[in-house]
């Protein structure tokens, strides 16, 4: 007589030894992840940035997702961070709270998901851990990248007179996430396709380094990220809507909406489009706009940093303060 399957209900060393040991791509930092610790090599002229970011089932995705895509998700989403910084990708730590009633496939989609964009963005797992929890799916990843020493693009270099410049477009996030919860037309899943799997920027590296005075990444909102950047630079922002980089989905929807600005607004307010946002000097925005165009990246100018504190919009010639800026954990 057969005993139980052991796969049924995978503890977490069948997890460890099966699915996150190979993700580790043999790196020796990982030390097989047989240790509880990783250890991490020196690199002379480099400083070592880290971030990390947390997402839960219900908040961050939805509840029904398939555990491959939440696995991209997350390590895009961290990715986007170290884009941000024009830090190179290392590897990363990761940390799991299985719902009890998680068994091997749902464990297997998710090892495939890390799996696929570890190999696209050449990241290895160095450690980590995994539990159990009676509350919804719980994961969190910590990423580490490298950047020439002294010179990581911080959120606070912005100065009065600096343009405000964007990568990409905006919006697509916000209205993804209503694509994919089936509260908006999507024909061919273009939408939803751009919340679920975000392009982290990597490739603007080069370009930030070289002419970026401060950056971030666009999760929280378009607007809450440009205001971090000028609260952190002790400036203010201007931002023009009508100037918003948008694909042409969103341009058909904010069409569609009886007052323009305020659908401008909602887009450039509603998060998960992990662009890139940045100040930069304005004899360097003609050189950075070409270096991200190489890359295949677009730029577009959308706002001034300013002497007088606080984030303003301005349309059609007129100033006004802007309200809800973005996403923001209660």
């Amino acid at each position: 007589m057969s005993g139980p399957d052991p796969l049924a209900h995978p503890d977490e060393f069948e997890t460890i030894a099966r699915l996150l040991r190979p993700l580790t791509h043999g790196h020796p930092a990982a030390l097989d992840l047989l240790d509880d610790a990783a250890v991490l090599p020196a690199r002379p002229g480099y400083d070592l940035v880290i971030s990390k970011d947390a997402m839960v089932a219900g908040v961050h995705f939805l509840d029904n997702e398939p555990l491959d895509i939440v696995a991209r998700r997350l390590l895009r989403t961290n990715l986007s961070d170290l884009a941000a910084k024009a830090a190179g990708p290392f590897g990363y730590f990761l940390a799991i709270a299985w719902p009890h009633d998680s068994g091997w496939p749902e464990r297997e989609a998710f090892a495939a998901g890390l799996a696929e964009d570890g190999r696209t963005y050449g990241l290895s797992l160095l450690g980590g851990d995994t539990v159990s929890t009676p509350g919804p799916l719980t994961v969190s990843a910590t990423i580490l990248g490298w950047v020439p020493a002294g010179r990581m693009v911080r959120r606070g270099g912005a100065r009065p007179g600096d343009r405000l410049l964007v990568s990409g477009v905006i919006g697509d996030g916000f209205l993804g996430l209503k694509a994919a919860r089936g509260e908006l037309d999507d024909p061919g899943g273009y939408l939803a396709g751009r919340y679920r799997l975000p392009e982290p920027r990597l490739a603007l590296r080069d370009a930030l380094l070289a002419h970026a005075t401060a950056s971030a990444d666009v999760s929280d909102g378009l607007l809450a990220d440009a205001g971090h950047i000028a609260i952190a630079s002790g400036c203010g922002v201007s931002v023009t809507p009508g100037a918003l980089p948008l694909s042409a989905p969103a341009l058909a929807w904010v069409a569609a909406q009886p007052n323009r600005i305020a659908a401008l607004l909602a887009l450039a307010a509603g998060g998960d489009d992990y662009e890139v946002v940045c100040a930069v000097g304005v004899e360097d925005v003609a050189p950075l706009t070409a270096m991200a165009a190489a890359e295949g990246i677009m730029l577009t100018d959308i706002g001034v940093f300013t002497k007088e504190g606080g984030l303003r919009g301005l349309f059609e010639g007129q100033t006004f303060e802007l309200g809800k800026t973005g996403f923001v954990h209660r």
